[in-house]
């Protein structure tokens, strides 16, 4: 690549190394087992990788995760444009991928993790209660021993937080 540095060169072939073949095994699910389309799905991401090393940084979570949720959002970019060619539109939706994929499903419970592992202990805990528990307002108070009130408050403040930590790491805008 002109321009690139040995340095840049070297962590790009370290990124590929670490999440090469992982990458291209999302990239060809993504693409119903297109390998052309997978290969340059994953050179895409890795370029997006480059351009975008802040992404990068272990503080901001995990480095796996950006990578399959840039390539994911990549291949929803490359199959819309293909389906705003006339000769290329087969269907109104997207090709359904198979029910025991559960990469997308792996990829936002690591992305999950993550944005409420950055959360405060306070904040965590009550959605943990609230929403993984499945507690009502009053049944968390008790389990945390703070008045109902609090919990709500608590609740819609860590959403808030929740939400600027996902537009953080890609996730939503």
């Amino acid at each position: 690549m002109p321009g690139v540095g040995d340095e840049d060169a070297d962590q790009l072939r370290a990124l590929h190394a670490e999440h090469g073949e992982a990458l291209y095994a999302h990239a060809l699910r993504l693409n119903g087992g297109d390998r052309q389309r997978a290969e340059d799905l994953v050179q895409e991401t890795l370029l997006r990788a480059w351009q975008h090393p802040e992404a990068l940084d272990p503080t901001r979570g995990s480095v796996r995760a950006w990578l399959f949720t840039t390539a994911r959002n990549l291949a929803i970019d490359n199959w819309r444009r293909r389906s705003a060619r006339v000769g290329e539109v087969i269907t109104d939706a997207p090709p359904e991928l198979p029910t025991t994929d559960e990469t997308d499903r792996a990829v936002d419970s690591w992305i999950v993790s993550e944005a409420l592992a950055r959360l405060s202990p306070q904040h965590r805990e009550v959605l943990v209660e609230c929403y993984y528990q499945g507690r009502s307002v009053n049944e968390a108070a008790s389990r945390l021993g703070v008045p109902p009130g609090t919990v709500k408050s608590r609740t819609y403040y860590a959403l808030r937080s929740l939400k600027l930590i996902l537009e953080e790491l890609g996730v939503t805008s």
